[in-house]
């Protein structure tokens, strides 16, 4: 009776083991894989946003600190290619050097298997829904702040001879040349001072030459004998001058400011899709989140995106687990593995072609919800009905 219960105890040991060294050996797999191709994507992405500093103005710090805090956004987007290729490869990893048939001999058996995998996903699954409700949106719209606060720090940069420049708000910017001094030549600025819905009111400035100074973080432009032209209230005025100092502290990039959807929180989100439920969309208006009628399809796409999107995680795992079902002493193996590739990179496709017109209209948002269900169901209750486990 002892020998019984130790062997009994001893198979529960062994299959707690090797279950801990199999999802130890794929997370190991996964957090290599998701830091290396996500620093790819991040280097590549980061010399997209190169244009904030060579052409909106902005500094090397704000730029930094814009494309870091970018990066669990391409975390979150990468996650269920990453999850795939570590799971996949894994499994026929373990199946090459044998060590499937170590869980079969220790009396694992395939659904066991399965099912701990699937676990396992489930986790995941989780995961990539607290990434993407609540560590992306707040990274993104942190990193949104800094632009939203960054002045014009790089105006030399954005100055190119013989070129108008309108990078900044309500400001042309015309340089004939530019000595090795610095000094400029043939200077022409055009500042719009009226607001939204108000009359045409302008100045422009033309000078013969002038420097652009830093003094303690303040940026103007000193300028040397010209003339300014003023409109307002279709009245224009003109005098001339030696020297005067043109304030450039107040203009800005023309980079977008304000949050986007995908930066919004997830609970301004859910407010609007349940006002847009109880049809009474226009009484909710968030500081940065304009809830209305014609941006809700938007919102119900973001919102599947954070929430649901991440269920086709269970789906991938089962479908990647279907390698046991096939030796690799089976003449078929390769085809099988090539077949199964394909078959499970095609979901993820779907997944996300489907998310695109998720939003459409109820059809497509059912066809979106029910696809991984239904998969999901159809595949596991196959398999155990057909007594392949």
């Amino acid at each position: 009776m002892f020998d019984g219960i130790y062997v009994q105890n001893y198979i529960i040991s062994m299959k707690k083991i090797l279950f801990k060294k199999f999802i130890k050996d794929t997370l190991k797999l996964f957090i290599t894989m998701v830091f290396v191709l996500g620093l790819i994507v991040w280097v590549i992405q980061a010399v997209n946003f190169l244009d904030f500093v060579t052409e909106d103005g902005h500094s090397f710090y704000v730029y930094f600190l814009y494309s870091t805090l970018n990066f669990p956004k391409i975390i979150h987007r990468i996650l269920p290619f990453v999850f795939f290729i570590s799971l996949f490869y894994q499994i026929i990893k373990y199946e090459t050097k044998n060590e499937l048939v170590i869980f079969w001999s220790n009396g694992v058996k395939k659904i066991q298997f399965i099912n701990v995998v699937i676990f396992y996903s489930i986790l995941m699954t989780f995961f990539q829904i607290f990434l993407g409700s609540i560590v992306s949106p707040i990274s993104q719209n942190e990193a949104r702040s800094y632009i939203r606060n960054s002045n014009v720090d790089f105006f030399p940069s954005l100055i190119k001879e013989g070129k108008f420049i309108d990078t900044v708000s309500n400001l042309t910017i015309f340089i004939e040349s530019k000595s090795k001094t610095g000094k400029y030549k043939n200077i022409f600025l055009k500042d719009l001072l009226n607001k939204k819905n108000e009359p045409e009111k302008f100045q422009v400035i033309y000078a013969n030459s002038g420097i652009l100074i830093n003094d303690n973080g303040s940026k103007f432009f000193e300028l040397y004998n010209g003339e300014m032209i003023n409109k307002e209230n279709n009245k224009i005025t003109k005098f001339s001058f030696e020297k005067i100092n043109f304030n450039l502290a107040k203009y800005v990039s023309k980079s977008t400011g304000y949050p986007k959807i995908q930066e919004v929180p997830s609970y301004d989100l859910s407010n609007c899709l349940y006002l847009d439920y109880k049809k009474r969309i226009n009484e909710f208006v968030a500081e940065y989140l304009q809830c209305k009628q014609e941006s809700i399809k938007d919102i119900k796409t973001e919102f599947l995106k954070r929430f649901y999107k991440p269920v086709y995680l269970p789906l991938i795992a089962l479908m990647c687990c279907l390698l046991i079902l096939k030796s690799k002493e089976s003449d078929s193996y390769n085809k099988f593995k090539i077949f199964l590739f394909v078959i499970i990179f095609f979901i993820i496709v779907i997944s996300e072609i489907s998310l695109r017109f998720s939003a459409s209209g109820n059809t497509a948002t059912l066809f979106f919800v029910l696809l991984p269900i239904l998969t999901f169901l159809l595949f596991y209750i196959s398999l155990i009905a057909k007594g392949k486990l």
